[in-house]
């Protein structure tokens, strides 16, 4: 029953996709071009909602990205590129292939084992690097995360915590050098990037999403600012006209609050 369910509402949202192409003035502008950056925003906005564990917001926002699934294959099956049943076909053959600890003899019991094979397969398939994978447009961020990975699942890591967390502090101390010293912008910039990427790294190691760590700081300072600006706001006060420590003194009463 529950498949048949699932059929019938994947059918109905293929014959409404097909109207509103044939019908609608909007979607029948549409391109693949310009559905593109809809679909960035769509997918932070899914984002957004799993940090906040939006239930209700996160099948909302996963709907739209089915939508955007939909329309791209409506749109490739005008020239006969591709149709949206292409699209399965190919992701169900990926998944039986890069699981063959499933569906072959292959044995591999843990995650970590999980991800070696599937890199390993992808080398097998015409990949020329195990970094081919990360997507150029990527966040920097979520960028080096899944560098990182991707080396990990073919042997190139380090062996614990603690090897990782003393690389950081190097990273570290070789950026000061180059402030103190009054390096290069080019120079401080790249002992920046190298203190980010190992930091990356240790949060992998103690498995924390830097992404989401970072994101969550994000949020957090936007209450206790807003509840800052509020706040001063009821007593007629302006923040530009306020010393930092007047200001602090609100910071502090919204950090008890958030």
């Amino acid at each position: 029953m529950f498949m048949e369910e699932t059929l019938k509402a994947f059918g109905r949202l293929l014959k409404i996709m097909d109207e509103l192409r044939e019908k609608c003035p909007w979607d029948k502008k549409q391109t693949m071009e310009s559905l593109r950056y809809l679909t960035i925003e769509e997918t932070y906005e899914l984002t957004d909602a799993i940090l906040e564990k939006d239930l209700p917001n996160i099948k909302k926002e996963l709907g739209d990205i089915l939508l955007h699934i939909v329309f791209y294959s409506r749109i490739a099956s005008e020239t006969n590129a591709f149709a949206i049943k292409d699209v399965i076909n190919s992701l169900c053959e990926k998944l039986i292939t890069r699981h063959p600890h499933i569906y072959g003899d292959v044995k591999a019991e843990t995650e970590t084992q999980v991800k070696e094979n599937w890199e390993k397969i992808k080398l097998r398939e015409g990949s020329k690097s195990v970094l081919a994978g990360v997507p150029v447009s990527l966040p920097a961020m979520v960028k080096a995360s899944r560098i990182q990975e991707k080396a990990k699942a073919v042997g190139f890591d380090w062996e614990n915590s603690d090897q990782v967390w003393d690389k950081v502090k190097e990273e570290i101390l070789e950026f000061k050098k180059e402030v103190d010293s009054n390096g290069s912008h080019e120079a401080k910039e790249s002992e920046l990037g190298d203190v980010f990427f190992s930091l990356i790294n240790y949060a992998r190691f103690i498995d924390i999403n830097p992404e989401d760590a970072l994101e969550k700081t994000n949020k957090k300072f936007i209450k206790r600012f807003q509840y800052l600006e509020k706040e001063t706001a009821k007593e007629g006060k302006q923040l530009d006209k306020m010393s930092l420590e007047e200001m602090d003194k609100y910071w502090n009463d919204a950090k008890t609050r958030t």
